[in-house]
């Protein structure tokens, strides 16, 4: 498995699932809505820690740079 997040990416990833946590933590967000958003949150952090994110690749994207990536 390749990397294909880099690291401006996993500081976004990592960001956005502080709000969604702090959103559904706080009661702001609740419902099915909150869950889901919980849900995002954890799964980006996830691909932000193994430095892979399984649609990139259906897309054609990949933010790491070349020194960065792994064999």
């Amino acid at each position: 498995m390749k990397a294909n997040v880099g690291n401006t990416d996993k500081l976004i990833r990592i960001v956005l699932a502080i709000v969604f946590g702090t959103l559904f933590f706080t009661n702001t967000v609740t419902g099915i809505l909150g869950m889901a958003l919980l849900i995002f949150g954890i799964i980006l952090i996830a691909t932000s820690l193994i430095s892979f994110c399984p649609i990139y690749p259906l897309l054609g994207i990949n933010t790491c740079s070349a020194k960065n990536k792994k064999i």
